[in-house]
């Protein structure tokens, strides 16, 4: 097993945390384009949100797929060839000729994103001890939201000087580059044991993790955290697109540093969760991210800004938590346990613009504050279930 802070811990670090980077910057790159798409399609806030929740859709059914099939012929190969694929696709994006070929390769192009994220963490979990392992996954998951940042920026910034097909052709460009960087730093798998590929037994697997109640109150806090957080980004576009704010979307994409927030707190998850514990660790991500949603309520930019600032910090510290909890918990079919995290995690978000649209049509953003608390008072309690069911379990005075 690879241990912390040694030279092949780092090198498989950096190259996971590479192609993290890469897959949410394909996944975001359009986000701040959404006011100026909405205006010129003529559609909806929910119909233009499409574009987002059809890539992030097509990446949880791809979950199901890459994470069973990587337990049977290995994790590398799978997060090589839809990396490289991915970059070709951002490419194709480019020269899409209207509104329902662009939808189209943007499904495409979540598909193939989710071929590293369903098999990444796994990877870890296969070739790292456990203190390497926690201390991996707040780093990738930081790349996670480094990748969201960049991509925002780059679509906007690009977007508000050639329009979207120099967005899109700035991603792929980048893309193929990191993916041969990924390519040349990935070592390969020592400690992988392939299971035959069955159907059935993949569907077993799959059925036993959720009928595992610490791995199905994982899956749940995380796709329903990250149901929020997303989708109070798309609407927060459109409350800053608007008067009296008037932002372009250079602008919109730079509101995406916020995410720096989150970057920060992923990475001191680990050492956090050493004197914590990982359910406390995630109850209080959630009550950050309660506290930064209120924030945002302020008609101020610089405090909109603070809040959202607030929400990444809490929101990537409960995720890093519950991501690297399934890790932990699963017993057996370790790739398909991280991917059913992230096929909740990513339904989450497709269903977020449909929760939150009605709120927001009655009472603008205070209503999409409210729709939020709504589910982040769930999640507290079932990350405060977790913290009970740990304590419980553990001798009088051993840390979670």
């Amino acid at each position: 097993m690879i241990t912390a802070r040694t030279p092949a811990w780092w090198r498989a670090t950096l190259a996971l945390c590479l192609g993290s980077f890469l897959v949410f910057v394909n996944l975001y790159a359009p986000q701040p384009l959404l006011p100026e798409l909405r205006v010129a399609y003529g559609v909806s806030t929910l119909g233009i949100s499409l574009i987002m929740s059809i890539s992030t859709l097509a990446l949880a059914g791809a979950l199901l797929v890459f994470g069973p099939l990587s337990d049977a012929i290995g994790r590398d190969t799978i997060m090589r060839v839809t990396l490289l694929l991915t970059g070709l696709c951002s490419l194709a994006l480019a020269f899409a000729p209207n509104f329902e070929s662009l939808l189209v390769l943007r499904a495409l192009q979540g598909f193939l994103l989710g071929g590293l994220p369903a098999v990444a963490i796994a990877w870890m979990g296969d070739e790292f001890d456990r203190p390497a392992l926690l201390s991996a996954v707040g780093l990738y998951i930081g790349a996670n939201s480094l990748g969201g940042i960049s991509g925002r920026l780059i679509g906007g910034g690009a977007g508000e000087l050639g329009g979207a097909s120099a967005g899109f052709l700035s991603v792929g460009l980048l893309t193929l580059v990191g993916v041969a960087l990924f390519w040349k730093l990935l070592p390969r798998a020592r400690a992988f044991t392939p299971r035959r590929f069955e159907l059935r037994g993949a569907l077993t697997d799959i059925a036993a993790h959720l009928r595992h109640p610490l791995l199905l109150a994982a899956y749940l806090l995380g796709g329903i955290n990250f149901l929020i957080f997303i989708n109070q980004y798309s609407y927060i576009t459109f409350r800053l697109a608007d008067e009296p704010f008037g932002l372009g979307a250079r602008l919109l994409g730079m509101i995406f540093l916020t995410y720096l927030g989150g970057t920060l707190s992923s990475m001191l998850s680990g050492r956090l969760a050493g004197h914590l514990g990982q359910p406390l660790c995630m109850v209080l991500g959630i009550l950050i991210l309660l506290g930064g949603t209120l924030v945002t309520l302020s008609a101020s930019l610089p405090w909109i800004i603070v809040g959202l600032t607030i929400n990444a910090v809490g929101f990537f510290l409960a995720h890093s938590m519950a991501s690297s909890w399934v890790s932990r918990h699963a017993q057996k079919a370790r790739g398909s346990a991280s991917a059913l995290y992230l096929v909740f995690y990513y339904v989450g978000a497709s269903l977020g613009s449909a929760w939150l649209e009605p709120f927001w049509q009655y009472a603008g953003w205070p209503g999409v504050v409210l729709g939020s608390w709504l589910l982040l008072g769930v999640t507290l309690g079932i990350a405060v279930w977790l913290w009970r069911r740990e304590r419980a379990a553990q001798p009088i005075g051993v840390a979670g």
